[in-house]
């Protein structure tokens, strides 16, 4: 006798419901795993949704739209993201689940932050491809959302790459503070969730080049969560790329001195030039 597929950690209907107490049961039942992650909470879980539900998903994405931004520089190279808005009707509502309140209560209950706030606009997120050849190095996220002005605190990725193998790289990867050592390493493999605490310290990434042999991009899901904790003493940053010990990776040096620059410069000069750059449709991202 076969043995019966294992339920998914998310018990997310094909239509899309989930009850708010069960979801955060669920996810305060992996709260302590979480908390011991190192050098950050994190935790890392496989089969995460019905699979049919990501399936759909990629159905939805055989033929994708123009990306909302595209990169394709030393730091993160061949690497697009696609607001799930412009996507159809399934990839739509998934996402619309996933900034509703069952879905945060999951997320509150993993996490033990309250009063998360999901993001609409989907800044920075949605779906995400790597292509053959390209990477994500190392780096901390941006941690204010300018038009929201609430303070990043978790990242969810999930994964959607079937029949993916270690030598395809695009390996997620976790970094130590001091970015001397590697402490963890997960496969982007399908239907896999991690969550992470997102701070200036929080060091990740997908250094590895995306080495698929029939040229098969590496995509997933992104997700982006707030709380409203940000009073104006936290020093706003955008993406800290950093080089990893004895690799080619660059510095961002474009963003270092924008940043030393605007230490240097006193408030109320940097608010005027910011206003002159932003008149003249100059402005710095």
């Amino acid at each position: 006798m076969l043995d019966k597929p294992a339920a998914p950690v998310f018990p997310l209907t094909e239509d899309f419901f989930c009850d708010a107490k069960t979801a955060a049961e669920i996810g305060a039942s992996f709260h302590e795993q979480y908390g011991a992650g190192d050098p950050y909470p994190y935790i890392c879980l496989d089969n995460f949704l019905n699979p049919q539900i990501l399936y759909s998903v990629l159905k939805d994405l055989s033929v994708m739209p123009e990306p909302e931004a595209s990169h394709n520089r030393a730091q993160e190279r061949l690497k697009s993201s696609f607001n799930p808005e412009e996507l159809p009707e399934t990839t739509r509502n998934l996402f619309r689940f996933f900034n509703s309140r069952p879905f945060l209560s999951f997320l509150s209950g993993l996490t033990g932050i309250k009063g998360l706030i999901p993001d609409p606009m989907f800044l920075g997120g949605g779906i995400h491809e790597v292509k053959n050849g390209g990477h994500l190095d190392i780096h901390a996220d941006f941690n204010l959302h300018k038009p929201m002005r609430v303070q990043r605190r978790i990242n969810v990725l999930i994964y959607l790459n079937e029949d993916w193998r270690p030598e395809y790289g695009g390996q997620f990867e976790i970094w130590d503070n001091n970015m001397e050592t590697c402490l963890k390493s997960f496969v982007p493999l399908f239907n896999r969730c991690v969550v992470f605490n997102t701070t200036s310290t929080s060091l990740h990434g997908n250094p590895n080049p995306v080495n698929h042999p029939h040229h098969v991009s590496r995509r997933s899901i992104a997700l982006y969560y707030y709380t409203a904790t940000w009073d104006g003493t936290q020093r706003e940053h955008t993406t800290q790329f950093k080089a990893r010990p004895g690799t080619a990776d660059r510095m961002d040096w474009k963003v270092k001195v924008r940043e030393v620059i605007a230490d240097l410069t006193p408030p109320i000069a940097m608010r005027a030039a910011k206003k002159m750059l932003k008149a003249g449709g100059t402005e710095p991202a």
